[in-house]
């Protein structure tokens, strides 16, 4: 299988939710059922004041965080994705579901959770360093990064372990890693940032 050199353009994003309202099957499959329940699991609190979720897709991770969260920020490059996410959180007036494609685009503000689940891998290894900037740039003192990605084979830029090694070798000197999980078909990495509360 022939990999991506650069990282994924819109185009691409936009094309799979053309020709699959849910090409990844977040809404009914096992396996992203079961790695949304452990990725909840894992986070280091029970209730998080701001959070950003990036590449917040149709929405189903992002409803089931939203209980966890004060307030939730969730990004994705593909406006019939947020169409739907927007639908299915529609109940949730803490969450704010905006279109931005990064690392070029970034939220104002500052959050004591992100999340990137299943999106570093998209990017080329130039663009991880500059969303670790940015997650280093907008993560509150405290706060926890959580990274989920698939470990299987994958035409992305990078692999899923590509991907979660370098974020954490690009944030090392403000993130530790708290804990990491290795399931069979996926890692989950929690950061934790090395600056006090």
């Amino acid at each position: 299988m022939s990999r991506h050199t650069a990282s994924l353009p819109p185009g691409y994003f936009d094309a799979r939710y053309a020709a699959d309202p849910d090409p990844w099957n977040f809404a009914g499959s096992p396996y992203e059922r079961d790695k949304y329940a452990a990725t909840l699991a894992a986070l280091p609190r029970p209730r998080y004041a701001a959070a950003l979720e990036i590449g917040c897709s149709i929405g189903v991770l992002t409803a089931a965080l939203g209980s966890r969260c004060d307030a939730l920020l969730g990004l994705d490059v593909a406006e019939a994705a947020l169409a739907q996410a927007r639908q299915r959180c529609r109940d949730l007036s803490h969450i704010r579901l905006l279109r931005a494609q990064v690392p070029g685009e970034w939220p104002d503000g500052t959050f004591d959770l992100i999340l990137l689940s299943e999106v570093v891998y998209y990017l080329d290894a130039a663009d991880v360093a500059r969303l670790a900037g940015r997650v280093r740039a907008s993560l509150r003192p405290g706060g926890d990064v959580v990274l989920v990605h698939w470990t299987g084979e994958t035409h992305y830029p990078l692999t899923g372990d590509e991907a979660a090694d370098l974020f954490i070798r690009e944030t090392r000197d403000v993130l530790a890693v708290d804990r990491q999980v290795r399931e069979a078909e996926y890692r989950l990495d929690v950061l934790r940032s090395r600056a006090p509360a």
